[in-house]
């Protein structure tokens, strides 16, 4: 499933583009070598980011998974990834507009802060503050990190999800204009589309059907007697 994280972060990207685009720009140097450097940091930051959030999503996925809820938790992620595929710029205006303008504003004012720093640690430290941005395609990637149950598996989603958005930032970065308006609306309205096949292949793992790499079932220990229990896990 790692390489749906890739996929969903590539085409989530054209996204970025429009979102982050004035930022990525903005991290520039009078030295080419050192620009790209720079711009190399910047994402690195980026996607640092990524990779703490997943270690706390899969860390709530184990939990989950711990209490016995693997499978259904794996059938309802997908279901809300089916849903949020739609809603991904509502809920970004939302969590901008509602309670958390506040953090909003910080993160902003931070990223304002490392941008006039200029230097290698202050433009990671541009990426890593810019990955607490609201974004509808990190919380549809943290979703499927959960259903990764594991911190080091979660992680290892959001990276993969970080590393996908990578290459079209780095060459709108490196060359100041990449797609025009229109190829950028056409190419992310397939965002969605991929978002809900992301999520339709959480549920069918979630039903155990027992067809290996897409609906495995795992068999576990059963602590009253001893003999392995079968039950589906999203790993």
């Amino acid at each position: 499933m790692i390489w749906t994280a890739f996929l969903l972060g590539f085409l989530g990207s054209f996204h970025c583009l429009g979102m982050c685009g004035p930022i990525a720009l903005a991290v520039s140097s009078s030295d080419k070598q050192k620009a790209v450097m720079k711009k190399v940091w910047y994402n690195l930051g980026r996607t640092g980011t990524y990779a703490i959030l997943g270690l706390f999503a899969g860390t709530i996925g184990l939990g989950l998974e711990l209490a016995g809820f693997q499978q259904w938790v794996s059938i309802g992620l997908g279901v809300l990834i089916i849903l949020f595929a739609f809603m991904y710029k509502k809920s970004e205006r939302a969590l901008a507009k509602g309670g958390a303008y506040q953090l909003v504003a910080k993160v902003k004012n931070a990223l304002g802060y490392w941008l006039k720093k200029g230097g290698s640690k202050a433009f990671f430290m541009t990426g890593l503050v810019n990955g607490f941005l609201p974004c509808g395609m990190v919380y549809i990637a943290l979703l499927g990190s959960m259903a990764m149950a594991g911190p080091v598996e979660g992680a290892i989603y959001m990276v993969s999800f970080g590393m996908g958005t990578i290459p079209l930032l780095l060459a709108l970065m490196l060359s100041g204009n990449l797609f025009n308006a229109d190829w950028r609306i056409r190419l992310f309205r397939l965002m969605p589309y991929f978002a809900i096949f992301i999520g339709l292949l959480f549920v069918i793992r979630g039903l155990g059907l027992g067809i290996h790499f897409l609906s495995p079932a795992l068999e576990v220990f059963d602590p009253s007697n001893g003999i392995p229990a079968s039950m589906t896990i999203c790993k």
